[in-house]
């Protein structure tokens, strides 16, 4: 993330008349430090974070970004976030949570799909430049101390604030004005994000990025490897999807009015194009009711767009599956086998996906008796392997397909980018554990930086050893030009990732300005799945960027 993620689009701030805003609480937090108070989880609620002194970093679906003064975050409904803050001096935040309501109710008709469904995106989101950390500490420190009162009018004075703190933050977004291709691009993105289900042209995107036709179309698609016009397809298919999920009831017409399409019969040949399956053969697999049995395997699940009947009740996807899609069909799995069976059996799903060796000898004639039993065997240990199983076992194979296109995809214009640019250079991907330093050269992180993007390993790398160790001096004496970690959580893993984070001066600097030293907490990071690669893959440019 980079400090203009948050500026919005020309024309955003048209729909702040359709929303009213309630502010649900505001605390002054100092100890997001050590063990962070922000620890990961789903967001139930709008959060604004507005760090006043002290650096610190945060994770946002999986994407990495820096807790500073004078920048302010906004996270949405439904996202996946961890913060925390450096214990070396006087660290200080606010954390405000507020919902965003529709002013339009309109009566929803049974089976159509309201206007407010899904709700209006809020201005902002990400990282956005705060032009006084002086005049938001103020602003937060009245709504705090008013909020926090028993009489109601205080109460009402917080609420009244609260619109004045958002006035300042929209105000400042406003004001910034885009000098890099990137900030144009994003903000272009931003814009059909907000504005899909609106005629959208290409000469209108271009007004909206402030350049000509002939250099929006060339930009776009050099930045995200697909034209501005297949962005928004794909967006909007996206969108669709959401909408065939089990807990909706729409009429597919409904559907393709909703995301922007009045000819039923074109959006059903997008519809097919982007995901490899017809709209209607989608929503039939969306009512097939799929019990997760081991939880690596839900990150697959989740790039299927597939919500399991039943998963782990101590797996995180678990809960993010009920804040994402509103549904709390979900049945957590206990531990004990016993219970399990007896949970599956009166759940009656039409497939189990497990893994080989999780499973007992004894299990597996109980759950086959249940319902057809597939297992991902110790051979398919790469994620697209994994990824092209599942899809085969539960009909959803074109969509599986589909998917791994687009990754490539991705990362095809990724490389680009990265080849383009000064980020590139011999990388050192490593995970401290307690005073343990273990390169990380195959699977997950390596996978992506070493083949998927053609980041050349420093020379003390050996990508035929999965648990090799490495001492302090000799990671620092390697020909690294840049190092990423993996930091555990427990208070020696946190000393050593400080010291070495405190050595960065030592290091000749980076020609471009860029740091040379960035880290990653462990989840969902070392999760080995096609959702968490695509988050590794997301977060590749964004990585090193912020200015030393």
């Amino acid at each position: 993330m980079n400090s203009k993620d948050g500026i919005p689009p020309a024309g955003a701030f048209g729909q702040l008349d359709q929303m009213w805003f309630r502010l649900r609480s505001s605390e002054q937090n100092s100890s997001l430090t050590g063990g962070c108070s922000l620890r990961l989880q789903f967001l139930e609620s709008h959060l604004l974070l507005i760090p006043v002194s002290g650096r610190g970093w945060i994770t946002v679906d999986g994407k990495y970004g820096e807790l500073r003064a004078g920048a302010a975050f906004v996270c949405l409904p439904g996202q996946l976030i961890e913060a925390c803050l450096d214990s070396s001096g006087e660290p200080n935040i606010y954390i405000l949570r507020f919902d965003v309501f529709s002013q339009q109710n309109p009566p929803v008709q049974p089976g159509r799909i309201s206007s407010t469904e899904p709700p209006l995106p809020f201005s902002l989101e990400g990282e956005t430049t705060m032009s006084s950390s002086v005049t938001y500490s103020k602003h937060c420190e009245a709504i705090t101390a008013s909020l926090g009162s028993t009489d109601p009018l205080q109460q009402l004075l917080a609420q009244s604030r609260f619109y004045e703190l958002l006035f300042s933050l929209l105000s400042d977004a406003r004001q910034l004005q885009p000098s890099d291709t990137d900030t144009i691009m994003e903000r272009a993105k931003t814009y059909i994000e907000q504005h899909y289900r609106e005629e959208l042209s290409i000469s209108l995107l271009a007004g909206e990025a402030g350049i000509s036709v002939r250099h929006f179309i060339r930009l776009f698609k050099q930045k995200y490897g697909l034209s501005a016009i297949e962005y928004l397809t794909e967006y909007r298919i996206r969108q669709a999807r959401s909408l065939m999920l089990p807990h909706t009831n729409y009429e597919l017409k409904d559907i393709a009015a909703y995301v922007g399409y009045k000819d039923v019969p074109y959006f059903r040949r997008k519809f097919k194009q982007i995901t490899g399956v017809a709209p209607a053969t989608f929503m039939r697999n969306a009512k097939l009711k799929i019990v997760a049995y081991h939880g690596s395997l839900i990150g697959a699940l989740l790039t299927l767009n597939i919500i399991p009947c039943a998963a782990p009740a101590d797996h995180p996807w678990t809960e993010y599956y009920r804040r994402k899609y509103e549904t709390d069909a979900v049945l957590p799995l206990a531990q004990d086998d016993a219970i399990r069976i007896q949970q599956l059996a009166s759940l009656r799903p039409d497939y189990i996906l497990g893994l080989e060796p999780s499973v007992s000898r004894r299990m597996l004639p109980q759950l086959q008796a249940i319902a057809p039993t597939f297992f991902v065997s110790k051979l398919q240990t790469d994620w697209r392997t994994q990824l092209h199983f599942i899809g085969e076992c539960v009909g959803r194979a074109p969509e599986a397909a589909a998917w791994l296109n687009n990754y490539e995809r991705k990362a095809k214009s990724i490389r680009a980018q990265l080849g383009q640019d000064s980020a590139m250079g011999k990388l050192l991907l490593a995970r401290i554990s307690g005073q343990s330093i273990t390169l990380l050269s195959t699977r997950s992180l390596a996978e992506v930086f070493y083949d998927d993007l053609n980041f050349i390993p420093a020379s003390v790398v050996d990508r035929r050893l999965s648990n090799q160790t490495i001492t302090p001096e000799e990671l620092w004496s390697s020909d690294a030009d840049k190092l990423l970690f993996i930091v555990d959580e427990d208070a020696a893993s946190q000393a050593l990732w400080s010291a070495f984070r405190d050595r960065e001066s030592l290091l000749p600097p980076d020609p471009a300005g860029f740091s040379r030293i960035e880290y990653l907490p462990p989840y969902p990071w070392t999760e080995y799945s096609s959702f968490t690669q695509e988050l590794v893959l997301d977060s590749a440019l964004a990585l090193w960027r912020n200015q030393t």
